[in-house]
């Protein structure tokens, strides 16, 4: 019997990740995943409830346990929140979960951690990000060196355009552009998930190269 992919989604009921729970379930390609939503208060997806391929749990990222128990035999675990936590409780719970059971990471983070984000735009944004710099900092390294399959995205100033359009950026190369859709970041996450080897082992950075060299974001 072919392996059915077991994709968990955790902080399941953000914008992002509802895209990609959507179009999981709709789209031919991922007919064959299988999704555990994990969200503090589950009965917000209880529309999703009665769906065969969807297992609603209740998770809190800071509790190792509930992240421990959601984690069971998962393939991909997609981390939809940034850790802004000063003691990163939610990344290191994730990363623990995952090396129990194998799990490949994708986690969401901020642009601008390794002060890649050029120009005045890289100053504006270091500016409203500084407060929850050093524990996003912290959260990237901390899968970095976890020895996990892991890819890392820098996610640019969000907005909701329904265009799915990006310029992808590796760690040692200056941020493009500022701002990107919801669409967009949901489409990397799925194309990690049709192809688990798709930007392993890396921190990405996307965003709507049309924005390029503007000042401040897009909305």
């Amino acid at each position: 019997m072919e392996h059915k992919m077991k994709l968990l989604i955790l902080a399941a009921n953000g914008q992002i990740a509802r895209i990609v729970e959507q179009r999981v379930l709709t789209e031919d390609a991922f007919k064959d995943v299988q999704l555990t939503l994990g969200l503090r208060n589950s009965q917000r997806l209880a529309q999703l409830a009665d769906n065969p391929r969807v297992r609603l749990v209740d998770v809190d990222l800071t509790s190792a346990k509930d992240v421990a128990d959601a984690m069971v035999g998962q393939d991909i675990v997609f981390v939809a929140v940034v850790d802004h936590g000063s003691d990163n409780a939610m990344t290191k719970n994730v990363v623990s979960a995952a090396r129990t059971n194998g799990t490949r990471v994708i986690a969401t983070n901020i642009l601008g951690i390794y002060n890649e984000v050029p120009g005045e735009f890289g100053r504006w944004n270091l500016e409203m990000v500084k407060s929850g710099l050093q524990a996003a900092v912290a959260a990237d390294e901390l899968l970095a060196n976890s020895g996990l399959d892991f890819t890392t995205l820098r996610l640019p100033w969000l907005n909701d355009r329904d265009d799915v359009k990006y310029t992808i950026t590796s760690r040692d190369e200056p941020f493009v552009g500022v701002s990107g859709s919801r669409q967009s970041v949901a489409d990397v996450v799925l194309r990690i998930v049709a192809d688990p080897t798709f930007a392993i082992n890396d921190s990405i950075g996307l965003a709507d190269p049309d924005t390029e060299d503007l000042a401040r974001p897009v909305y």
